[in-house]
């Protein structure tokens, strides 16, 4: 064998052992880097959820509440780690304040203080009131109001004119108005329709006093908004005058167009037949023969006789 094959076999036999070498050293550094990152445990966080149903006004029990595993720094604001940290000491509870279903995290937002009872008061925001006015089931939108909508407020009022005459006005008096509770039920997830007799709303001050000077000057009656519904309405007075003429449904209104367009074009074929000039109708009038009048021939005769002095005159009759 030459030794220039020998030599270049043994120099391919030097680099294949040199790029094993290498690249079993390469995975074997791999391999110890992934261990040494799955030794380092992540820190243990919990988050607190409900384990059954609350609702406003019920008790934060233990039994009611449940931990899962939350992700490092991304829990919500004002959740909690440990059930201990919620229910808090026996002598002094904590009540929700609103619903919280199961799976829900418990926020300090949704319960009280510990030592706080379960009242509308704390359900209020800064600087907001509550006030109650009295529906039936006409004005109070059949019972289908729920606490947490958005209701706009109606005042029917009397006014006495200059001249004497009374004038019915319709205005909107408030517009977009939280609802806190029906009757004495706060719970927002209650949703099955009820006649109630009263509906108090979260408002401010000067809401509060248009709400008491519209219920004792006039009736008070509410518009349900839609939910998604918070933008504010130009309106204006309503009265008895404005309910003439007749507004229609948006569904409706499509019908008439069409039916109006038929009602014109059959009405401007009608005005262009009278538009066409009305031919003449000869009529031939027959003219008729004058007949000759025959003279009436006499049934008597008058015969004068003279008696003396005087003419006596007889009237005999005709022999026909």
């Amino acid at each position: 064998m030459r030794s220039s094959t020998v030599t270049s076999l043994a120099v391919a036999i030097l680099l294949a052992s040199a790029a094993v070498f290498g690249t079993r050293t390469y995975l074997a550094d791999q391999q110890a880097r992934l261990a040494a990152a799955n030794s380092k445990k992540a820190p243990e966080q919990t988050l607190v959820v409900a384990a059954k149903p609350m609702r406003f006004g019920d008790r934060v029990y233990g039994d009611n509440l449940k931990t899962i595993p939350w992700p490092t720094g991304e829990q919500p604001q004002g959740s909690f780690q440990t059930i201990e940290a919620v229910i808090g000491d026996k002598d002094e509870p904590r009540y929700a304040m609103e619903a919280i279903d199961p799976g829900e995290p418990v926020l300090s937002s949704k319960i009280t203080g510990t030592g706080e009872r379960a009242t509308l008061s704390a359900a209020l925001d800064q600087g907001m009131k509550a006030v109650s006015i009295r529906v039936n089931d006409v004005l109070g939108v059949a019972g289908f109001v729920r606490p947490a909508d958005r209701v706009d407020v109606l005042l029917t009022r009397v006014v006495r004119r200059q001249n004497g005459s009374d004038q019915t006005y319709v205005d909107v008096l408030l517009q977009g108005v939280k609802v806190l509770a029906v009757d004495q039920t706060a719970d927002e997830r209650k949703d099955e329709p009820s006649i109630v007799k009263t509906v108090t709303f979260e408002v401010t001050t000067d809401e509060a006093q248009r709400l008491t000077l519209g219920a004792s000057i006039g009736t008070l009656s509410l518009t349900l908004r839609n939910i998604a519904s918070s933008n504010v309405e130009q309106t204006r007075p309503i009265t008895v005058a404005d309910l003439g003429g007749g507004l229609i449904s948006a569904d409706l209104s499509a019908d008439v167009a069409k039916d109006g367009d038929e009602l014109g074009s059959r009405i401007d074929s009608v005005e262009d037949k009278m538009k066409q000039p009305v031919k003449e109708k000869q009529v031939q009038i027959a003219e008729r023969k004058a007949e000759p009048l025959l003279p009436v021939e006499p049934k008597w005769a008058t015969v004068g006789v003279w008696n003396s002095t005087k003419r006596e005159e007889h009237r005999v009759g005709m022999i026909q």
